[in-house]
């Protein structure tokens, strides 16, 4: 009997990785193949691998997007439910606040059920009970139970164009519609009765009742700025009338103090350790009549070197004289242009200004402040003082300057190239083990570039890669050291008296992957780094109280997409980590005009009534570009402002 021939088992196609090695050495073996199809085999194979690339870029651009939505669910649960959710919260961390919520019990490990019989209405759905401890989470279970944020969250559309190259994937603006400043709808899950217990529902009826209500809140104390050029250059009281007048329209509006800028460059102007205090010391009078507290800010940066300024106020000549000697004092660009808002942060602990180093310099004069006012201190009139640390008393790095024609939305240049902030990075490279990484980013591109445009800043940039996490911790490890440094010797000068330090608000760019304006301002905060943290570690051991500007709905409107700007997801991270290290916060409005939405929305985020901590500001500060009686004012009407602050009034605001 002849054995019967058995069949051949059929190859296994190659996949994965086998399979694009395949067709790698088909493409570069076209030998093998029979003649006239080695070239139809190479060009179905580049095809093939075209498609793969715009597959892979697809492929990212959905991840983006759903990071982006997830994180916009992530801020409208932590902004709009008081969900306590970590940082760097997942899925995990949302199914179990939700549940929780609900009134269900979330095991570490995962497991759920609830404790309590469900209600009566669901006991008749069907013959089959469900039991407490078999209840699994459906979608349907926490359909209901969402927040407003689930408004916020709709899923936008996205059309890729399949002709987008790989290259210009990264500059597509998703388009989506805006429903955050929409009213909620009373068809809104927020309102199903299935999901809220009886007082949670008539708290949230009676919140969109009353949404302009601030009666019986918490009292924020306000505070008025003085325009700057009541001090002339001369330190000389330039305008008594104005003033007196000015601190009695702010006394009418019953605010609780004034701010008053003492800046160095006038009072310490020409010669080093000789400091004129006259025209100060005859402002503080006029306030003491008028009985208003004052908090001063001990400005040691440069102001009005714009076009719209009608001040300037530079830093102390004898500075600048220096400086024409030794540019490297100042804080220069990777093209060698220096600035001189502020002294360069390298020159901390170098002897050379006159022999004094720059934190020598910074603690002389507020030494000299606290000396000349004692009696002011121990009246209490003088209440806190606000170290200016960068500039615009900011702490941050002069990374969008004017004067080096940055315009909004550019991403700025860091500001490391001074030869005394480069010898730190050598000594840290050196340190590292990687001598060569004494260096900054040479392709960060420029002051008005966009961070898809650069091979630092874009998607995949080397911002993320070895060289560049060690170049931008040292850098803000730099930032940091300063703040260290100046605020140790500021509590020396200050002993018992509140010191306040003031934070950027750099939103512009923030919903990128690497806030490219946030790292060159000296925030490592890119979206796998928590950037801000570490800065407030470091004022927590200083007991600082932290200033940060507030910003209304407005900016929203006319911020273009383009700038993936996102000022309240700022605020929120900023905020909330401060209030996390038990720190107290005050705000600051910006000098641009709010609308009647933007001022409720910052008294909503001076003290928001749905926290159930009860946290808020500890004061505001209102300032504007020119005096409060030439009638020029950037909030519609700041009476109605400062009474809802301090809690005593209900209404709308005067159109």
């Amino acid at each position: 009997m002849e054995s019967q021939p058995q069949p051949q088992p059929q190859p296994r196609r190659p996949r994965g990785f086998a399979a694009t090695a395949a067709a790698a050495a088909a493409s570069v073996s076209p030998t093998v193949t029979p003649s006239g199809s080695a070239g139809a085999s190479t060009a179905s194979s580049g095809k093939g691998k075209r498609e793969r690339e715009k597959e892979k870029e697809r492929t990212k651009l959905r991840e983006r997007h759903r990071r982006a939505i997830t994180s916009r669910m992530l801020a409208g649960l932590r902004q709009y439910g008081n969900f306590p959710l970590p940082a760097r919260a997942d899925m995990n961390d949302v199914l179990a606040a939700l549940a929780r919520e609900a009134g269900w019990t979330v095991e570490p490990d995962g497991t759920t059920y609830r404790h309590s019989p469900p209600p009566q209405h669901q006991q008749h759905l069907g013959a089959f009970p469900v039991r407490s401890g078999e209840s699994p989470l459906t979608a349907t279970s926490l359909k209901n139970c969402s927040v407003k944020a689930t408004l916020d969250c709709q899923q936008p559309v996205v059309r890729i164009d399949d002709s987008l190259s790989p290259a210009s994937l990264d500059s597509v603006v998703i388009a989506e519609r805006d429903t955050r400043s929409e009213k909620y709808p009373s068809t809104s899950p927020i309102n199903s009765v299935e999901c809220l217990e009886a007082d949670q529902l008539i708290q949230d009826v009676h919140s969109t009742e009353h949404d302009n209500d601030f009666t019986g809140t918490q009292y924020v104390p306000v505070y008025v700025k003085l325009s700057t050029g009541f001090i002339n250059n001369f330190c000389q009281l330039a305008d008594p009338d104005g003033v007196r007048q000015e601190l009695s329209h702010m006394n009418s509006l019953n605010v609780d103090g004034v701010i008053v800028d003492c800046w160095w460059g006038i009072v310490e102007c020409w010669n080093p350790q000789k400091y004129v205090w006259s025209g100060y010391r005859e402002l503080f009078n006029y306030i003491r009549e008028f009985k208003m507290k004052i908090q001063v800010v001990m400005a040691f940066h440069e102001y009005g070197r714009t076009d719209s300024a009608d001040v300037l106020i530079s830093l102390p000549n004898w500075i600048l004289e220096i400086g024409k000697e030794n540019q490297d004092i100042f804080f220069t660009d990777r093209e060698g242009r220096r600035t001189t808002e502020f002294l360069s942060w390298g020159i901390d602990k170098e002897r050379v200004l006159n022999g004094r180093t720059g934190v020598e310099v910074y603690f002389d004069f507020m030494r000299s402040f606290r000396t000349e006012f004692d009696d002011l201190f121990a009246e209490g009139l003088i209440s806190a003082v606000e170290i200016g640390l960068g500039p615009s008393g900011e702490l941050r790095y002069p990374s969008f300057s004017e004067r080096m024609e940055w315009r909004y939305p550019g991403i700025g240049e860091f500001q490391c190239y001074d030869k005394y902030l480069q010898q730190h990075l050598q000594r840290a490279a050196k340190l590292r083990g990687h001598s060569f990484w004494a260096r900054g980013p040479d392709n960060a591109g420029h002051y008005n570039s966009r961070p898809h445009e650069t091979g630092f800043f874009c998607e995949r940039g080397d911002y993320d890669s070895y060289y560049g996490r060690f170049f931008l911790h040292w850098y803000a490890q730099a930032l940091m050291d300063h703040a260290d440094n100046v605020l140790s010797l500021a509590n020396l000068a200050f002993e018992e008296t509140k010191i306040i330090v003031k934070i950027p608000a750099v939103y512009w760019w923030y919903k990128t992957s690497s806030h490219a304006a946030e790292l060159t301002a000296g925030y490592y905060n890119p979206t796998n780094q928590d950037g801000y943290s570490p800065v407030f570690e470091v004022l927590k051991k200083h007991s600082v109280t932290v200033k940060f500007v507030c910003y209304g709905l407005q900016i929203c409107s006319y911020e273009n997409d383009e700038a993936f700007a996102d000022p309240e997801g700022l605020s929120w991270q900023v905020l909330n980590s401060v209030w996390d290290r038990g720190l107290k916060v005050a705000g600051e409005n910006t000098l641009s005009c709010y609308d009647k939405e933007g001022c409720l929305r910052i008294i909503e985020t001076a003290k928001p009534r749905n926290d159930p901590d009860c946290r808020h500001f500890s004061f505001f500060v209102y300032q504007q570009p020119s005096p409060l009686v030439q009638g020029v004012i950037c909030l519609p009407d700041l009476d109605y402002f400062i009474k809802c602050m301090h809690g005593d009034i209900t209404g709308d605001l005067v159109p």
